[in-house]
C-alpha cells in the first residue's frame, strides 16, 4: 500500500518558538524515523505528509494515499487530535487509530467518565469551568485535580492532590489560570496505578500487555504528571504484571471494556488506578498513544512481552486495513472529469 504520515514534529515546533510543555504530546523525529522505517519494512511505500496543515495543502493538489498512519496531536483547541481525522474522513481517505468522534471524546475527560459511568468503575468527579463552580464541588477528601483535556501529565503536580479544602480552589484558580479551560475534579484514587496496552477494534480487541507503574525514591510523589513522565527513566518503573495477580485481570477486563464501548481502534492504552478497595478504576483513554519504539508506553510494553517494534506497526496497520476500500480507478477518473469540468 502507498501509507502517508501524519505527525507533529516536535522540533519543528520548538524551533517555531514553541515551548517544551506546549510541544510534549507532539513526536520526536526518531519516533517518526522509526514508524517509516517499519512500514518499509513491511512492503509498504511511505510518503512523509506532516501535519494538519501539510496535509491540507496536499490534499489540494490531490494527491490521495491507501491509508494514512496518523498520530497528530494537534496543537489548538479541545478537539484538536480530531482535525486529521476529520478531513481524512472527508475525503474518504482510511487512516490509523479511532476516528475523529472518538479522539474528541477522549480527550474531555469528564465526557470519558460520563459514558463509561454504569459501563466500568469511575471515580466519582466534578467540572470546576469558572472559579464560582468551586462551591459545588462535593467530593469527600482527598481530591485529584488536573486540566480537563490535556495529556502527557500536562498540569498534574504534587500539588493535585487535595487534601484539605482550602487546597482546592487555589489549585483550582492556577490550573484555569495557565491552562486556559475547566478543571477535572475527581475522588483521589490512593491504590495501585496501571496502564493497559490494547490491539484491536471492536471484538477483535484484545489486551496486549499491562505495566504497574510504580514510584521511585527521586519521582514527584503520588501522582503520574508531567514531570514523572518527561523523566520517567530516572523516576518511573514499568513493572509488567503477572497475568494471575487478579487485581491485575480486573483492570485489564476493565480497560478492555472501556475501549470497546468507547469505540475505539487499532491500538491505544487505557490508564486505571485502584480505589481504597484495591478495585480498578478507570481514569482515561489514550486512543491515539506515543510511538516512539523505546520511550512509549504502548512499544515499551509490546516489547516487554516479545512484540518487535516491527510487528506492533504490522497489527496496527492489519487492524486499520480492514476498513481500507482501495481506490476505485474509475471513480477516480469520474472526479477528475468533474474537476476539469
Amino acid at each position: 500500500m502507498l501509507i502517508g504520515l501524519t505527525y507533529d514534529l516536535r522540533s519543528a515546533y520548538l524551533a517555531a518558538g514553541y515551548l517544551e510543555e506546549e510541544t510534549a504530546e507532539f513526536d520526536r523525529d526518531d519516533t517518526v524515523e522509526a514508524i517509516d522505517d517499519a512500514l518499509q519494512a513491511l512492503g509498504h511505500t511511505t510518503v512523509r505528509i506532516g501535519n494538519v496543515r501539510d496535509l491540507v495543502a496536499r490534499i489540494a493538489t490531490g494527491e490521495r494515499w491507501d491509508l494514512v498512519f496518523n498520530i497528530c496531536e494537534g496543537l489548538h483547541g479541545t478537539a484538536r487530535e480530531s482535525q486529521v481525522p476529520g478531513i481524512l474522513d472527508a475525503f474518504e481517505i482510511p487512516y490509523t487509530f479511532s476516528d475523529a468522534s472518538v479522539l474528541a471524546l477522549g480527550l474531555n475527560k469528564a465526557w470519558t467518565k460520563a459514558v463509561l459511568k454504569g459501563v466500568v468503575p469511575v471515580a466519582d468527579y466534578a467540572v470546576v469551568s469558572r472559579m464560582a463552580d468551586v462551591a459545588d464541588v462535593h467530593l469527600p477528601l482527598p481530591m485529584f485535580v488536573k486540566p480537563l483535556s490535556e495529556g502527557t501529565g500536562k498540569g498534574v503536580t504534587p500539588g493535585s492532590v487535595i487534601r484539605q479544602r482550602a487546597q482546592l480552589a487555589p489549585q483550582c484558580e492556577l490550573l484555569l489560570e495557565r491552562y486556559r479551560q475547566p478543571v477535572l475534579v475527581e475522588t483521589f484514587l490512593p491504590g495501585r496505578e496501571f496502564t493497559v496496552g490494547i490491539l484491536g477494534s471492536g471484538d477483535d480487541a484484545r489486551v496486549v500487555g499491562t505495566f504497574e507503574i510504580l514510584w521511585l525514591n527521586t519521582a514527584e510523589p503520588d501522582v503520574y504528571g508531567y514531570v514523572n513522565k518527561e523523566e520517567c527513566e530516572e523516576r518511573i518503573e514499568y513493572r509488567l504484571v503477572d497475568d494471575s495477580d487478579p487485581v491485575a485481570q480486573r483492570a485489564q477486563l476493565c480497560a478492555l471494556r472501556s475501549w470497546q464501548a468507547l469505540g475505539c481502534r487499532d491500538a491505544g492504552r487505557i490508564d486505571l488506578r485502584c480505589d481504597a478497595t484495591g478495585e480498578p478504576c478507570f481514569i482515561e483513554a489514550n486512543p491515539l498513544a506515543g510511538m516512539n519504539p523505546v520511550h512509549s508506553d504502548l512499544p515499551m510494553l509490546a516489547t516487554a512481552v516479545g512484540m518487535d517494534y516491527i510487528e506492533l506497526v504490522r497489527a496496527i496497520v492489519d487492524s486499520a486495513g480492514k476498513r481500507v476500500k482501495l481506490p476505485d480507478k474509475r471513480a477516480q477518473q469520474q472526479v477528475g472529469i468533474r474537476r476539469s469540468a
